[in-house]
């Protein structure tokens, strides 16, 4: 209970400056917006501010279990509907839990919404992340990632590295072998598994290493800091952070340096196979666009991807119909890969991973790593009767769509049957329209990977009750502890 609360003290201080700043801006702000000439009044979504100052924002951000749209979300749209207004992180917002509002922002990134994060991910990021740039310049950044993790890349070199990784993980189950019983944190391991893979395609870094391990905590560091209150003073999570931040660079850096002599003298004929030899052979990016890139990309491709296999371990132990049927699906490609004399998964194998893709869906759907989106209105916005202006913040809530009784049934069930067909156009895991996740791909390319060896080698329980709950980050509050035994030969 003690760590509970401690998360919750530190969830509400992460927005505790965006409060205080707009204390100081919001009334010269205010005046001189309605100082303009006087127009009709707009017709504003139903809401309320909530206290002066602070809004709302503290019941927004009340943990809850991720399975939920958490009971400020209930309220609100029982009492003023799916588009409602609210006083949110210090600024005006309009809040949607309207799947067509959601649909309709993210299809208009660029000409009447654009991303607005707040400044402290920025500044922890860097100024370069894709998280928190915008027009031209996040389009280069994407373009690039999207190169690197394209069909082709992800067939022939990232497949057999995610097939590779999954095996180092899955080995050392369970991770005390003098103690078979014991049990261990899923979540951890799902996090060594994602972090490994990135570093090892990102930088060329091999798991197990001093440097990697190293990385790997100074990285634990840094994500603390992401996640707190934005208070750069001596020891705080966030300062902390920060020198984790210089830490991780110099280590990038270095190895930028490394690769530009390489390339140097092998007379630039060098196999570029990962991103930092991607980004130096094949862009024009400065070395902080570069640091930044490779940065946010570890990031984006850790923090979600890890989490999703979390959940995944989580609903499918709750489900041993769910289990018994990935079983039979991966038990037939490996018997049609031994009938090919092949031993490593190939794509066709991959695509052949069907229900495997319904249980990833659900997961996605169910668990909703991410929540909402930053926006902010650009252009006044007329939609469904309300008036939005411009220089509102507006969040589309991912999370309370993919929850909604009217779009799925039995919303708050796990239930992976209902994807044997078209996901709906409500479905928005990986957000949308020019934002779409570059990584998106990859990221059910590993789950799938990774379900495809643990179903065939292993059996799993919780070893005591967890559940994820949302912080606003999703988080599994005791790491998700499990117990596991390994299927014999025999069974098989």
């Amino acid at each position: 209970m003690g760590a509970m609360m401690a998360s919750i003290t530190s969830e509400l201080l992460f927005f505790l400056p965006f409060v205080l700043l707009a204390l100081l801006t919001a009334k010269c702000h205010g005046a001189h917006r309605w100082r303009r000439s006087r127009k009709k009044r707009p017709n504003l979504p139903p809401g309320a501010t909530g206290w002066p100052f602070i809004g709302e924002t503290f019941g927004y951000l009340r943990p809850h279990p991720a399975t939920s749209v958490g009971q400020f979300m209930e309220q609100h749209v029982a009492r003023y509907g799916k588009v409602y207004r609210s006083n949110l992180f210090g600024e005006r917002t309009v809040v949607s839990a309207d799947a067509g509002l959601n649909r309709y922002i993210l299809q208009n990134e660029g000409r009447l919404f654009e991303c607005s994060y707040p400044r402290s991910i920025g500044g922890i990021l860097g100024k370069w992340s894709m998280l928190v740039l915008i027009g031209d310049d996040h389009r280069e950044m994407r373009t690039i990632s999207l190169n690197f993790l394209s069909s082709v890349r992800l067939r022939a070199v990232l497949l057999p590295e995610v097939e590779r990784h999954t095996l180092l993980v899955l080995r050392s189950w369970p991770p005390s072998p003098s103690s078979p019983d014991a049990a261990f944190s899923a979540q951890h391991e799902a996090k060594k598994f994602t972090f490994n893979l990135m570093a090892k395609n990102i930088m060329n870094m091999d798991p197990g290493e001093e440097e990697t391990e190293r990385l790997r905590r100074e990285y634990i560091t840094f994500m603390k800091g992401v996640v707190s209150a934005p208070l750069n003073f001596p020891g705080t999570a966030y300062w902390k952070a920060l020198k984790s931040r210089a830490t991780i660079l110099g280590v990038i850096e270095r190895k930028m340096e490394e690769r530009v002599q390489k390339m140097s003298k092998e007379n630039s004929s060098v196999e570029e196979d990962d991103l930092l030899g991607w980004a130096l052979k094949q862009s024009n990016l400065s070395k902080e666009q570069i640091l930044d890139l490779l940065l946010s990309l570890l990031f984006a491709g850790h923090e979600t991807s890890s989490m999703a296999l979390a959940l995944v371990i989580f609903f499918l132990e709750g489900c041993p119909k769910a289990v018994q049927e990935l079983r039979d699906e991966h038990l037939e490609i490996a018997r049609r890969r031994r009938l090919r004399g092949e031993s490593k998964l190939s794509w066709e194998d991959y695509k052949e991973m069907v229900f495997t893709q319904c249980v990833i869906n659900e997961t996605l759907r169910l668990g909703n790593v991410v929540r909402f989106l930053h926006r902010k209105v650009i252009r006044d916005v007329h939609y469904n009767g309300y008036d939005i202006p411009r220089g509102w913040k507006i969040l589309p809530i991912l999370a309370a769509v993919h929850l909604d009784s009217a779009l799925y049934e039995d919303p708050n069930s796990f239930n992976p049957w209902r994807w044997k067909g078209n996901a709906p156009s409500s479905f928005m895991p990986y957000g949308g329209g020019t934002r779409l996740c570059a990584g998106s791909e990859l990221a059910k390319l590993e789950i799938a990977i990774f379900v495809h060896h643990l179903v065939l080698n292993f059996r799993w329980e919780l070893a005591e009750p967890d559940q994820a709950f949302v912080y606003p980050f999703v988080d599994f509050p005791k790491g998700l502890p499990i117990r596991v035994r390994r299927i014999a030969q025999e069974e098989e």
